[in-house]
């Protein structure tokens, strides 16, 4: 390939010779003519020349068809392409004392300075990315029931007075009393909406469904913080860290050297257990936990082999879960089971409708998702519940 390139440049430059020689003895001769033998000169390099790129075409027909749109022509592709159009045709039949063509100059090639549109190849991926929601949400970790009620009642214990105790033959005994008093929730709503117009709906595949899934996700998160955190006055929920006791230090105050995260999670679960609770869980910020996994002993040695048993975090046999709805700082322990129930109406549902203020007329369509829950914190006593500055302070030694 290389030989024939350079047998066309040393054609191509005799050309151009022949081509100058015969125009100068055309201006010298009175008629304008040049030697019959000149002409014929140039016609047979003409003719070897052509013949010579045909070969080189013929090897290279693949990549030539392939960028025959887009490739800039190389100054022996066009003089290629003047001979074959004629450029030299009247010279070397006698029509013409001389010959002349431009060639443009050729430049690098690129795809901002030599395309227009969409010319490379665009490859589309499949759906909508999207940062990354709470994967696990609250609720899973607390009992759960339905309810078609639109409020929630129960009978809690209150004021209990306990007066057994041993007496002697024909002693009066002394008498118990227990209060019980009336607790009740209100079934609450969370829900949120968007609009969207007709074009985007059908114009994006992907995205109905990426609304439902997404969507239903902003509304667990806000069930989360209300589970945790609610006020208790409607429409918020009755939330554990709300309602549950607060942490407590006990024998432990002013006790515990350096005292760490671990040394208040210790003291909480002690305080459930003095209470007859039997704790399930320990809810911490993801943060919080990786603190407790760096913590080191006095000869700088890891403490994780106390708090890690097999592949799930626990401490004193307790497991840990964590979760970001949790507000770093902050610890919960509680026995579930005897807590809190979480408790569904209405569950969550994603609607699309047309049916809402201009929508028809503006040709939008509203997305709603809606739920009603409440939640129940039968035993308050069953759930510790403080933050760790506060605690640790409160076992530190003086």
């Amino acid at each position: 390939m290389e030989n024939l390139e350079k047998q066309l440049d040393q054609i191509g430059a005799l050309v151009d010779e022949k081509i100058e020689k015969a125009s100068n003895q055309a201006m010298d001769n009175a008629k304008g003519e040049f030697e019959t033998s000149l002409k014929s000169e140039i016609e047979n390099l003409t003719n070897k020349f052509v013949e010579i790129n045909d070969r080189i075409d013929q090897s290279e027909v693949n990549m030539k068809k392939s960028f025959e749109g887009s490739q800039k022509t190389t100054f022996k592709g066009q003089l290629v392409n003047a001979i074959n159009d004629g450029v030299l045709k009247g010279l070397t039949e006698g029509n013409y004392n001389s010959a002349k063509f431009e060639i443009k100059a050729a430049g690098d090639m690129s795809i901002s300075g030599n395309t227009t549109g969409d010319v490379a190849e665009i490859q589309r991926i499949a759906g909508i990315k999207a940062d990354a929601l709470r994967a696990d949400h609250i609720r899973s970790l607390i009992p759960q029931g339905t309810t078609d009620a639109q409020t929630i009642s129960y009978v809690k214990e209150a004021n209990a007075e306990d007066g057994a105790a041993v007496v002697a033959e024909g002693t009066t005994l002394a008498q118990s009393d227990i209060d019980l008093v009336e607790s009740t929730v209100k079934l609450e709503k969370i829900g949120t909406y968007m609009r969207i117009t007709e074009e985007l709906i059908n114009d994006v595949p992907a995205l109905t469904s990426f609304l439902s899934a997404r969507v239903p996700e902003r509304i667990l998160a806000a069930e989360d913080n209300q589970i945790l955190n609610g006020s208790g006055t409607s429409p918020n929920l009755d939330g554990l860290f709300t309602d549950g006791t607060a942490f407590a230090e006990g024998d432990f105050a002013d006790t515990v050297e350096s005292a760490n995260e671990y040394d208040c999670l210790i003291a909480g679960l002690n305080q459930l257990h003095l209470a007859n609770y039997k704790a399930n869980i320990i809810l911490l910020n993801p943060t919080d936990l990786h603190k407790i996994v760096l913590l080191k002993s006095t000869a700088n040695e890891y403490l994780k082999n106390q708090i890690y048993q097999g592949l799930q975090p626990s401490i004193a046999g307790v497991p840990i879960v964590t979760n970001t709805a949790v507000t770093a700082g902050k610890f919960l322990m509680m026995d579930s089971n005897r807590a809190t129930q979480f408790w569904i109406r209405q569950n969550l549902a994603v609607e699309f409708s047309r049916e809402d203020s201009t929508n028809f007329r503006d040709g939008f369509v509203t997305v709603r998702a809606t739920e009603r829950v409440a939640t129940t914190n039968y035993e308050p006593a069953a759930i510790v519940q403080g933050t760790f500055s506060t605690a640790k302070a409160a076992l530190e030694t003086p």
